[in-house]
Order: structure tokens, then sequence, then C-alpha cells
């Protein structure tokens, strides 16, 4: 799968990652609605750390459809509530 990183460029993330990716985005999910914005910043930069180690970065001219978009790691709490789906940011 294609995930975008806003602000960084897109990585491709095989889907054997997903469920781990799951657990982080539930997490982050329960802090935004928590309001717990120190959770917020540490479990977002985790998430986005594990994207980046998991998944392979496509060339900046290899522009294809991005099936996730993750906000940037300087994304507020606010912003990301806003980008927020019924299930969090990863569908599943």
């Amino acid at each position: 799968m294609i995930v975008r990183i806003m602000g960084e460029g897109q990585v491709r993330v095989a889907e054997s990652h997903l469920p781990g990716l799951n657990r982080l985005d539930d997490e982050l999910l329960a802090e935004i609605e928590g309001g717990d914005h120190e959770g917020f910043r540490k479990t977002l930069g985790a998430l986005l750390d594990a994207v980046r180690s998991a998944g392979e970065p496509l060339p900046d001219d290899a522009l294809q459809p991005s099936e996730l978009i993750l906000p940037a790691a300087d994304a507020t709490l606010e912003e990301v509530k806003a980008m927020l789906k019924d299930d969090g940011l990863i569908p599943g």
C-alpha cells in the first residue's frame, strides 16, 4: 500500500505491517479523544517512525495515488482530529 506522510512524500508499506500500525492508530485516537497532548505527540511520532521504518520511500517523481494519508510530524492534535475518520487515520 502507498502511504503519504504530509510534507515528506510517499512510502510503500507491506500489508503485513497494518496490524502494528493499527495498534498505534488506536492509541492515537484514544489520546485525541481524551485531549492528551503529550501522549498524542509521542504516539504520532511513533506511528510516523513505524511507517518510515517499515516502508520503502518512493522517488519524488513517482507520484502514485496514496491509499493512506498521514499528518506531518508537527501537526497539532486539532489538525489530526480534523483528518480522522470513524476508525482513525488507518482503516481497519
